[in-house]
């Protein structure tokens, strides 16, 4: 049988995810909030699947998740690339002193029960089918805060939390979880602006983004990772 993958988020990222797993020979489908995104999705991707839904409703992801298995009759797996916006001002929440109240929302308020739905739909998906993978994706602050980004810290150390549990409890039962810690700025069309001027190793690409989601589903189950991080050659982070 044709593996399946099922990815939240298909504007950008998820696609390019959609589009590399289809063209390695996997059955594709994507979920993303509005039809216009699901629109270019399908143009691009003709055989793929396109869903219209927003991951922090569960009925939207179980909805998903059985729109996919009607289709393609399985789901092998199940990656989560969604992201979030702030209210206002920049991207993090800003200075924790300076910050409004309701600053922290989008990240520990939406964005968190969004994972929380994924994780808990889609690794029972996978139970129910044998096996399988769950990636989740998240940025840098998940394994270090940085100023200026306190409320997105705390949405990325609740993610890493979640999979780390879910990493836990999902093993024993055939399912590899993993998260995926993008420590990058990723170039595309979306950031070209601000990334004039610097070298390519400074940054990360969607296609890199991918093809480590694929080492994590094609892992034996004799040498699972559960957490991996990408981190390119001229980012100013130190190990």
């Amino acid at each position: 049988m044709v593996p399946t993958l099922l990815v939240f988020g298909a504007r950008n990222l998820g696609r390019t995810i959609a589009s590399v797993f289809s063209a390695n020979g996997w059955n594709a489908a994507a979920v993303a909030t509005s039809e216009e995104t699901i629109d270019a999705f399908r143009s691009a991707l003709p055989d793929a699947l396109g869903l219209v839904g927003d991951a922090g409703s569960e009925a939207d992801v179980q909805r998903a998740i059985d729109q996919t298995r009607d289709r393609f009759e399985s789901v092998d797996l199940v990656v989560n690339a969604i992201g979030t916006r702030p209210r206002s001002g920049s991207f993090g929440g800003g200075g924790i002193i300076d910050a409004p109240a309701d600053a922290m929302e989008p990240y520990v308020g939406e964005l968190v029960p969004a994972v929380f739905n994924v994780v808990r739909l889609g690794g029972r998906a996978l139970v129910e089918g044998g096996g399988g993978t769950l990636v989740q994706i998240t940025g840098g602050s998940a394994r270090r805060a940085m100023g200026g980004r306190g409320p997105w810290a705390a949405g990325a150390f609740a993610t890493r939390a979640l999979l780390q549990s879910a990493a836990l409890e999902l093993r024993e039962q055939g399912v590899h979880a993993a998260l995926l810690i993008v420590d990058a700025t990723i170039a595309s069309r979306k950031t070209q602006d601000r990334l004039a001027g610097r070298e390519d190793d400074e940054t990360t690409t969607e296609q890199d983004v991918a093809a480590a989601v694929r080492y994590l589903a094609e892992q034996s189950p004799r040498g699972w990772t559960h957490e991996l991080q990408i981190t390119p050659r001229l980012d100013r982070w130190v190990p």
